[in-house]
């Protein structure tokens, strides 16, 4: 008995935020039906190919039902409304207004169930003078000021890998908020519209900038921060065969440990006198052997220290293994699979029998679902 087994999501986003919500909402046990323009949904066709659909896809939508249907046909909504009358939760990621337009709004849907969580999920939120734009995930970190904690005048730094705007900004929000709604329906009985955007949580990660800066009126900039490059004792460091060490010995406890286990010289221990030549020795030292040699030298000593993994060495590390990250897999019509997208689900939550779930082809429940259409 998963917590939300007894629940029905109608999902109608597309691309990463709201596929991952649901994602989060069916491994927890809810009956999530994906509704998909004819053809299926964009990320079907995103490379690279697996076997009848894509990885993407199938990283993000294992176990979902599949739903085709053509959201400007006339005959839509009275096709749908069987599903939207018994749905508890309602994922929608289109830009403000167009489900309005197409007849799907929430004041339209709320009329059909009053008690539909309805969650929309936009860049810039439903409000608000940006409301109407496009963005992406770089867009809404750079209006929110995350990056620029950690940008100089002058060349660009590599760009952050994740897509915090779209993870942390989009799904983690929406899901947390449709479970608030639950909490809360419960109560009244009534349902709600989420206005979840991804733009909101970016200042969110800002925080301790934000609190320096209204005390201090000096906020942050490039590479000012504790944690965005002011000091030697939280950075990356380049190894003698090109790779890198991640030190984070910010306590005093930890930061002794690192410095004694790299001999690093007394007088620069004290990192509030020169911080730069104190990274500057560090950098040296580092430099002077590999990779190899630091993880071995290092991790041991539980001081903050850990030598950079590839993707493809997280996938067989010894730690995420057995706390179960990659056991969930995803198998395509054709019968190949993959590892499904690592969820941070609390193991309680999550019901070992369905490590396996399968992708539908497009419009594969179609018929079953809308059967008992008027």
């Amino acid at each position: 008995m998963l917590p939300l087994d007894d629940l029905t999501v109608l999902d109608f986003s597309t691309l990463l935020p709201g596929p991952l919500a649901s994602l989060f909402l069916a491994e927890a046990g809810a009956r999530v039906i994906k509704i998909e323009r004819p053809g299926g949904e964009e990320m079907r066709r995103f490379p690279p190919r697996f076997g009848e659909t894509s990885a993407p896809y199938a990283a993000l939508n294992r176990g979902k039902a599949s739903v085709e249907i053509d959201l400007k046909a006339p005959d839509a909504l009275a096709r749908l409304t069987p599903l939207i009358e018994t749905a508890d939760i309602l994922i929608e990621q289109f830009r403000p207004g167009v489900m309005e337009r197409l007849g799907f709004g929430f004041e339209a849907l709320s009329l059909i169930n009053p008690r539909l969580i309805y969650c929309s999920i936009s860049g810039y939120g439903q409000s608000g003078p940006r409301a109407g734009e496009a963005g992406h995930d770089i867009n809404y970190q750079a209006i929110g000021g995350l990056l620029g904690q950690s940008l100089k005048c002058g060349a660009p730094p590599p760009l952050p890998p994740p897509l915090v705007a779209d993870i942390a900004g989009g799904t983690m929000p929406a899901v947390l908020n449709i479970l608030l709604a639950l909490r809360q329906r419960e109560r009244n009985g009534q349902g709600f519209h989420l206005d979840i955007a991804m733009a909101d949580a970016m200042p969110t990660f800002a925080w301790y900038g934000l609190a320096r800066g209204q005390v201090t009126g000096r906020y942050p900039e490039g590479g000012e921060g504790l944690l965005t490059g002011a000091s030697p004792r939280y950075g990356l460091y380049a190894t003698a065969d090109g790779w890198f060490l991640a030190v984070g010995a910010l306590e005093p406890k930890f930061w002794e440990i690192f410095c004694d286990a790299i001999a690093l010289e007394p007088p620069l221990r004290d990192d509030s006198h020169d911080p730069e030549a104190t990274r500057s020795a560090i950098a040296d030292i580092v430099a002077s052997e590999p990779a190899a040699h630091w993880r071995e030298h290092l991790e041991p000593r539980d001081c903050c220290c850990t030598v950079v993994r590839t993707l493809q060495e997280a996938l067989a590390d010894p730690h995420l293994t057995a706390r179960g990250l990659f056991d969930a897999q995803a198998e395509e019509p054709g019968g190949r699979r993959l590892v499904s997208t690592p969820l941070p689900l609390a193991p309680v939550f999550r019901d070992k029998a369905l490590r396996l779930r399968k992708v539908a082809a497009s419009g594969a429940d179609t018929e079953r679902e809308l059967s008992s259409e008027s």
